[in-house]
């Protein structure tokens, strides 16, 4: 295990709990007289980790927006603990804004298949985050703010895996799918069948399975497609291995 994983840093907690939930509260300024409002909503990310909304235009919360887009984003990574307080949880703040980027719809769909039938209507519009700080609590005593430039990873210098992301997730969940199975029974030690692959960025890739999420970050962040199967192959390997020794 690398020293990164044994000591991660404060950002890197942060953008792990970001991919790995696909929901978050969004709160925002009440456009008629600046009350605080929250509401829920679905969440994806692109590369970088910085969040993606698809929110309707008659939604309270986009009022707001459309009044002031200063916004902040709780992501809760504390469900099924019996002491929630010692999870991790992080708050992301900065402004929301449209955006039309399609690299960030497909990202978006990705996550949410569902979500297709929604890009079509003239309501429905993608925003995203333009975080300047981001505060975790990762237990009692580790609490962190976290400055903008460090909150998202940087992808410059990443474009190949961007390019190629889609062409590999589609490849794993077709010809691979005892491999990403694995990745979620062996790797995350998680219940059920039939997991799928939605993401796949340079610190790790994205899985699925109805309505659970999970995240497997990698060893250490790769930087183009060819080292992303080689990561991709290595924990599978790794998954293999773990399985041979409980069953001899």
């Amino acid at each position: 295990m690398s020293e990164t994983q044994n000591n991660p840093r404060p950002e890197i907690v942060s953008r792990k709990l970001i991919r790995s939930c696909d929901r978050a509260v969004l709160s925002t300024l009440l456009a008629e007289d600046g009350s605080p409002y929250g509401s829920l909503v679905m969440t994806a990310c692109d590369h970088s980790a910085h969040p993606i909304l698809l929110i309707s235009d008659l939604a309270e919360h986009t009022k707001n927006l459309n009044k002031d887009n200063r916004a902040s984003l709780l992501f809760d990574g504390t469900v099924g603990l019996d002491s929630p307080l010692t999870g991790a949880r992080v708050t992301v703040v900065g402004t929301l804004s449209r955006t039309e980027e399609p690299a960030v719809l497909n990202r978006y769909t990705s996550r949410h298949p569902e979500s297709e039938m929604f890009t079509g209507f003239g309501d429905f519009n993608f925003y995203q985050m333009n975080a300047e700080r981001a505060h975790l609590v990762a237990g009692f005593g580790a609490i962190h703010w976290i400055d903008a430039e460090k909150i998202g990873f940087d992808v410059s210098g990443h474009e190949n895996l961007v390019e190629a992301e889609a062409d590999i997730v589609s490849h794993m969940n077709d010809d691979h799918a005892d491999a990403v199975q694995l990745y979620a029974s062996k790797l995350l030690g998680l219940p059920g069948d039939d997991w799928i692959m939605t993401g796949l960025d340079p610190e790790g890739c994205d899985l699925r399975l109805g309505g659970k999420t999970a995240r497997l970050d990698f060893e250490k962040p790769v930087e183009n497609a060819e080292a992303a199967r080689a990561a991709l192959v290595k924990m599978v390997k790794a998954a293999r291995s773990q399985d041979d020794s409980r069953k001899s």
